[in-house]
C-alpha cells in the first residue's frame, strides 16, 4: 500500500543485527560535531548482491556477496569532512567521526538534536527481494533468455545473458534530528545478441531490463524471452543496414530509452553542484527559456518500482517529483544538501552515492519529458528526410558547454514520410539546450525505459531511469560514413 507511515527504529534492521540504538547515533553524531560544523549525518549501508552470467550457453560466473559499512559526513560552510568505516563497532564509528569532524572542523557549532523517526512511504512494496529466492530460480532465467535469442534466427551465433540483483538495506541519521530507514531491492536481466550473415562482419543487439520488482516480475509481466528475442532482432535487423548518411539533417527521437540522450545532454547540466560552480551551460539561467515551449522535463524519484526511484534520497530526505523545464521555461536544479545550503534552496531529494564509501552529490533519479499532443504517426509522416533513433548505446557530454556526442545502435532512414532502411554506424553530435530548442514536435506516446539505466559522475555509479515520447528535432548533426 502506497502513503506514508512512521517508521520504529526499534524494529530497523541495524538495531536488530548490529545492535546500534538511537542514543549510540546522537552520541556518534556528537562526536561528528565536536570541531564544530554546520551540518552532521552518519549513512549506514548492508548490501547484499548475487550475479549470473551466461554465454555459450555455459553459466561461466556465479557470484554473491555482503558488504557492510558506515560514512560519516561533516559539513562546514562550503568544506566537507568525510570519513568511512567497514567496521560497524563503536570505537570504529567514532574514529570515523572525529576524522570527519577534523577535516571539515570550523567555527559553528549546533546544539544536540535528538533523534526522531522520520515519515516512510513504501515505492517499492517488495515482501521477497530477488536475491532472497532461490539460486536456481535465477540462473532458470538466463538459461531462458539464451535458448530465446537463439531461437529467434539462425544467424544469431553468440548470446550473452547476464542477471543481477541485490538488496539494499540503509540507516541515515542527521544532525537535523531525522532518522531514516530504507529497504532496497533492486534486479535486472540484461541480453547480448551477436548476427552474422554470409561470412559478414558481425552485427550486435541488447536488450534489458528491471527494477525494484520481485522475482516475478521476470516471470510474469517481463519474461527473459521478452528481452532476448529483442536482443536478437536488434542484432538481425543490423545485417541489412547501410552506412549512416553524415550532415545535418532533422532527427526524430523514438520513445522510452531514446530519453538517455536527455539524461546526459540535459541531465547532467541541471545538477546543482555544477550550477554553484557556475560550470555549467544552465547556470544562471533560472527563469529563462532554454528549449522549445513544448519541453517539459521532470525528474522524479517517487515513481513505484521504478529502478531510479527511492523512498528516500542517501540523504534521508523523501524523494520528489521536481520539475526542471517548464514548457522550455528553467524552473529550477536538482539539489543535494550541501549545495542547497550554499545556495538557500530546499533540497529536492537528489542527494545520491554509490555506497557507504563516497560522498553523496546530486544526481537524477528518473529523468523524462512529459507527453505531448502529436501522434507519433504524423511526427514521422511530417519529416521529408531525416533519420529516426530507436536505441541507444554510448555517449558522453561536455557540462560546460553542453555539448554532446550520442552512437545511435539501432536507427532508420526517413524518406518522403516514411521509415525505410536501417542504419548503423549513425552518431548525433550537439548541443543539449540548443538541441531542446529545435524540439518541433511532441508525440502524445511518453515511455520511460525497461530498466536498465545506470549513470556515472565523478567515479559513482547510481541506478537511473530515462524516457521520452518521440521527439522531432529539426536540426541535429549526424556523423557518419556516407
Amino acid at each position: 500500500m502506497l502513503g506514508w507511515s512512521y517508521m520504529a527504529f526499534s524494529e530497523s534492521f541495524f538495531a536488530h543485527r548490529f545492535g546500534i540504538t538511537r542514543s549510540d547515533l546522537e552520541s556518534y553524531l556528537a562526536d561528528a560535531l565536536s570541531r564544530g560544523g554546520d551540518y552532521a549525518d552518519l549513512y549506514f549501508e548492508y548490501l547484499s548482491t548475487s550475479s549470473m552470467s551466461l554465454d555459450e550457453s555455459i553459466v561461466k560466473s556465479a557470484t554473491q556477496g555482503v558488504s557492510v559499512g558506515v560514512g560519516v559526513r561533516v559539513i562546514a560552510g562550503e568544506r566537507t569532512g568525510y570519513a568511512y568505516s567497514d567496521d560497524l563497532s563503536p570505537e570504529k564509528i567514532r574514529k570515523a567521526a572525529k576524522v570527519a569532524a577534523c577535516i571539515a572542523a570550523g567555527p559553528a557549532k549546533i546544539d544536540k538534536t535528538s533523534l526522531e523517526e522520520g515519515m516512510r512511504r513504501n515505492l517499492y512494496p517488495v515482501l521477497v527481494s530477488p536475491n532472497e529466492t532461490a539460486f536456481a530460480e535465477r540462473v532458470e532465467l538466463v538459461k531462458r533468455a539464451d535458448k530465446a535469442a537463439r531461437d529467434y534466427d539462425s544467424r544469431i551465433f553468440q548470446v550473452q545473458a547476464t542477471y543481477a540483483d541485490n538488496l539494499r538495506q540503509v540507516l541515515i541519521a542527521t544532525s537535523g534530528g531525522v532518522l531514516s530507514y530504507d529497504r532496497q531491492p533492486l534486479a535486472r536481466l540484461s541480453v547480448s545478441a551477436l548476427a552474422r550473415q554470409n561470412g559478414g562482419p558481425p552485427q550486435r543487439g541488447h536488450a534489458g531490463g528491471g527494477g525494484r520488482v520481485e522475482l516475478s516480475y521476470f516471470l510474469d509481466e517481463k519474461p527473459p524471452e521478452y528481452f532476448a528475442v529483442d536482443a536478437a532482432r536488434q542484432a538481425v535487423v543490423q545485417l541489412d543496414a547501410v552506412e549512416a548518411p553524415a550532415g545535418e539533417t532533422t532527427v526524430v527521437l523514438g520513445p522510452g530509452w531514446p530519453g538517455v540522450l536527455l539524461h546526459e545532454a540535459v541531465g547532467h547540466g541541471l545538477e546543482a553542484d555544477f550550477n554553484r560552480k557556475q560550470v555549467s551551460a544552465f547556470s544562471g539561467r533560472i527563469g529563462q527559456q532554454v528549449a522549445s515551449p513544448l519541453c517539459t522535463v521532470i525528474d522524479d524519484g517517487t515513481i513505484r518500482n521504478r529502478r531510479g526511484s527511492l523512498n528516500v534520497d542517501d540523504e534521508g530526505n523523501p524523494t520528489a517529483r521536481n520539475v526542471l523545464i517548464e514548457k522550455g521555461i528553467l524552473r529550477g536544479y536538482l539539489q543535494d544538501q550541501l549545495s542547497s545550503r550554499i545556495l538557500g534552496e530546499q533540497p529536492t531529494g537528489n542527494g545520491r552515492r554509490e555506497s557507504y564509501e563516497h560522498i553523496p552529490m546530486p544526481r537524477m533519479t528518473n529523468t523524462f519529458m512529459l507527453a505531448g499532443e502529436s501522434d507519433p504517426g504524423d511526427i514521422i509522416r511530417s519529416v521529408p528526410r531525416g533519420l529516426y533513433c530507436v536505441n541507444f548505446g554510448g555517449g558522453q557530454v561536455d557540462i560546460t558547454s553542453g555539448n554532446f556526442v550520442f552512437s545511435a545502435s539501432e536507427s532508420y532512414l526517413i524518406e518522403d514520410g516514411k521509415l525505410t532502411r536501417p542504419v548503423r554506424n549513425a552518431t548525433l553530435v550537439g548541443n543539449g539546450p540548443e538541441a531542446l530548442k529545435y524540439v518541433s514536435m511532441v508525440g502524445n506516446d511518453l515511455q520511460l525505459d525497461e530498466g536498465i539505466g545506470i549513470c556515472g559522475k565523478e567515479g559513482q555509479s547510481v541506478p537511473v531511469g530515462v524516457g521520452i515520447p518521440t521527439i522531432r528535432v529539426d536540426r541535429m548533426t549526424v556523423g557518419g560514413t556516407a
